[in-house]
């Protein structure tokens, strides 16, 4: 991959479906693979497959990009292979026998050793050596005669036409068009493995919140679902669907009080009080390392002094939380709008890899965050989603409670999201400037909440 700005090209690998042919264009005497140039920050799957049926007129189904480049090239690589009738290759396109290709047949030498990777990565000079599922050559094939299988039942079969938003060894995300609506396949490996059993778990328990699945197959960590009618959270600009999903969310975590247990067992992490305040010190001690390793300002450096004092805050808040006696709720740490489906009336959650048992207003918090960055001109929009989620609460805990703790969550939501990821614990992930740079940000963000927490109002739910 090379990037350009708001860009980034990918080499193609375009393996036939038998594996004994690729796809390669020709410039004078050389061969290189098929360049495609996508959007840096939308789903790379998505956008090859797109780019690789309009501009070279090949679908393609994406397999992986390769773990790692060849070496320390600028390029990297979308591993794919032929998907339909293979017709006639566009004048400056053409399928070539893999082994009448030598090192000599690219200028670029990365070129082969990427080639000779890939087929060992896919299974096609290995065929007995791979064990993730979604990189071998042929995985779909199995994947449609499941999903056939499964819809059937339904009195539905699969249209031709699907769209892939996710492919890597282990990890799946395709829409299959259907005779009626739509069906999405999902499947997660590691660091995720667990949303698989957290959403057959929450599926049965709360069907109203969820997507209706199919069937599953546990051999993939996998599982089929319908489409949920309506659109992402994240394309509303009516406040009114917005407020549909803080009162669902409220509903959600109101029904899920009495199955915690169950929701934990699945999988879901546990972040209430005495799990965050046990978390305090080594996360505020990593934050004194990473704020002195920060070279730019701005942002502002957190002095040793301010993270003294921001943990003080921290200390507080939490303490002050768990005197309210909020119950443990189902809880989501990445409730962002992409992940709710809306339409009138109703709400589906999505993704729950970042599922917890705790505090259930953290959650909310990031809702409203989302909300203030969709409606930055609206200041009636906090108090609006404010009481509509706080409404569903109204019947578990008294008003003041209600208030204090939407309050105190204003500080503590942050600290929560933060040291509910295990990015900052591993020492190795502290050097990715992104990461640092992020948990950084986090951290200011913390301090910004508990300045101005002592001077904020009620948020007036009456």
């Amino acid at each position: 991959m090379t990037e350009q700005g708001d860009h980034a090209t990918y080499r193609v690998i375009a393996f036939g479906s038998d594996g004994t042919e690729i796809l390669l264009t020709r410039s004078q005497s050389s061969l290189h693979f098929p360049e495609v140039t996508i959007p840096r920050w939308e789903r790379v799957a998505d956008n090859v497959r797109s780019v690789m049926n309009r501009d070279c007129g090949e679908p393609v189904l994406c397999l992986f990009e390769p773990e790692s480049p060849p070496c320390a090239g600028a390029f990297r690589y979308m591993v794919t292979r032929h998907w339909g009738a293979c017709g006639a290759p566009l004048p400056h396109l053409k399928w070539v026998r893999i082994s009448d290709l030598s090192e000599n047949s690219f200028p670029d030498p990365d070129c082969y050793r990427a080639l000779q990777d890939s087929l060992a990565q896919c299974g096609v000079s290995t065929p007995h050596a791979v064990s993730a599922p979604f990189a071998r050559l042929n995985w779909s094939e199995e994947l449609c005669g499941w999903v056939s299988a499964a819809i059937a039942t339904r009195g539905l079969y699969l249209a031709g036409d699907f769209r892939q938003l996710n492919a890597s060894p282990t990890f799946s995300l395709i829409r299959f068009g259907t005779n009626g609506p739509a069906v999405w396949f999902k499947a997660v490996g590691e660091p995720n493995q667990h949303e698989f059993r957290i959403t057959l778990k929450l599926t049965e328990l709360f069907p109203k919140f969820l997507p209706a699945i199919i069937s599953e197959q546990p051999q993939w960590n996998g599982w089929l679902s319908i489409e949920v009618k309506g659109s992402e959270l994240s394309e509303a600009r009516q406040v009114e669907l917005w407020e549909t999903a803080a009162t669902a969310l409220g509903e959600l975590q109101t029904e899920s009080l009495e199955r915690v247990a169950d929701i934990s067992k699945a999988g879901a992490r546990s972040l209430t009080s005495d799990e965050l305040m046990a978390l305090k010190r080594p996360f505020f001690d990593v934050m004194g390392y990473l704020m002195k390793q920060q070279t730019k300002v701005p942002p502002a450096v957190l002095t040793d002094q301010k993270l003294v004092e921001l943990e003080e805050h921290v200390y507080d808040g939490l303490t002050r939380m768990h005197q309210l006696g909020i119950p443990a709720a189902l809880g989501h740490l990445d409730p962002n709008p992409g992940n709710m489906i809306v339409s009138s009336g109703s709400c589906a959650f999505l993704d729950w890899a970042e599922a917890y048992v705790g505090n259930p207003f953290y959650t909310f918090q990031y809702l409203l965050e989302h909300a203030r960055r969709a409606f930055p001109d609206d200041s009636e929009v906090r108090g609006r989603l404010t009481r509509a989620y706080a409404h569903r609460w109204k019947g578990f805990l008294p008003p003041s409670t209600l208030d204090e703790g939407l309050r105190l969550s204003s500080l503590l939501a942050p600290f929560a999201f933060a040291v509910g990821s295990p990015a900052w614990r591993n020492k190795e992930n502290l050097k990715d400037c992104a990461i640092a740079g992020y948990l950084r940000s986090l951290t200011r963000r913390m301090s910004r909440e508990a300045s101005e927490l002592s001077g904020r109002s009620s948020l007036c739910l009456a």
